[in-house]
């Protein structure tokens, strides 16, 4: 936590300082609070869990918006951690990276990796909207659409190896549909990723079971409860490549609040199931993301 809230307050300074060195320049927070999504786990602007059609950041289309994030995730047998940083180009290009960190604690020492072991992730993505506008096309049922694809390389490709995975790097693609229904205070985003990570890249890629692409839904739905304070739910399916080490799909209940358009918090309880053969791996997701 400490950790977390130290980084927070210095992504506030840096990008406060940014800001106002190039608020002459670009035309910044244009959008409404909250309908830009806020930062998932792999660094994509969108749920916590789930990547969203939404471009990062408060910008229009004549601007520059950015974002730096922390995340945590406290498990029963384990401990995940997440930061980065993510750039919007004119509401149509957003590039991401996060650097991720999968702690099994006192866990890592009952599997036979040594108290503390930890996996390291280093995401790098990308997205591009193609279609629609998820607020400002109220007159349309049409969703926002976009395309993104992102890098995926882990730092234990020795472990991988010798928990049956093929390979320590991969990538993923996706497709996602956002709308926002304003009338109805309604967040909506469905989501399909062609992917071969085991726990989202965190354990590798493929397996003895399968060692192709396979076709994913994450799917997110929210209530604007007020223009600061979104909540909802996220379910994100996941293949089940290891022989051996079975792996649920991801869900959770959450809430973003949106102090201001530079910082939001958003809280969860997450269920990610069976990992590395835990079950019953629920828990607090907790979320800072400071920008413009």
């Amino acid at each position: 936590m400490k950790r977390l809230l130290r980084a927070a307050g210095l992504a506030v300074g840096l990008l406060g300082a940014a800001g106002a060195a190039r608020a002459g320049e670009m035309v910044n927070g244009g959008k409404l609070l909250l309908t830009g999504g806020v930062t998932n786990v792999e660094g994509a602007g969108g749920g916590g869990l789930a990547s969203w059609a939404t471009i990062t950041g408060y910008e229009t289309v004549d601007g520059v918006g950015a974002n730096v994030h922390g995340t945590m995730v406290n498990l029963p047998d384990y401990d995940f951690r997440a930061y980065g940083a993510s750039l919007g180009f004119r509401d149509r290009i957003e590039v991401s990276y996060a650097r991720q960190a999968f702690d099994t604690g006192a866990t890592g020492a009952k599997l036979g990796l040594g108290s503390g072991f930890t996996f390291h992730q280093d995401v790098f993505g990308a997205k591009l909207r193609v279609a629609g506008d998820a607020v400002y096309a109220q007159d349309s049922w049409a969703p926002q659409v976009a395309v993104g694809v992102q890098f995926k390389h882990n730092d234990r490709g020795a472990i991988i190896k010798a928990i049956g995975g093929k390979d320590d790097s991969g990538v993923d693609y996706y497709v996602a549909a956002t709308k926002v229904l304003l009338n109805q205070s309604l967040v909506l985003d469905g989501t399909l990723r062609a992917t071969k990570a085991n726990q989202a890249g965190l354990l590798g890629f493929g397996g003895g079971k399968k060692d192709d692409y396979s076709l994913q839904f994450e799917g997110s739905a929210g209530l604007l409860v007020t223009k600061r304070l979104l909540i909802g739910a996220e379910y994100r399916t996941k293949p089940d490549n290891l022989a051996g080490l079975k792996e649920d799909d991801w869900m959770d209940l959450f809430a973003a609040y949106a102090v201001n358009k530079h910082l939001s918090i958003t809280a969860a309880y997450a269920d990610l199931g069976e990992v590395a053969t835990f079950k019953g791996q629920r828990g607090l997701y907790l979320s800072l993301q400071a920008g413009f």
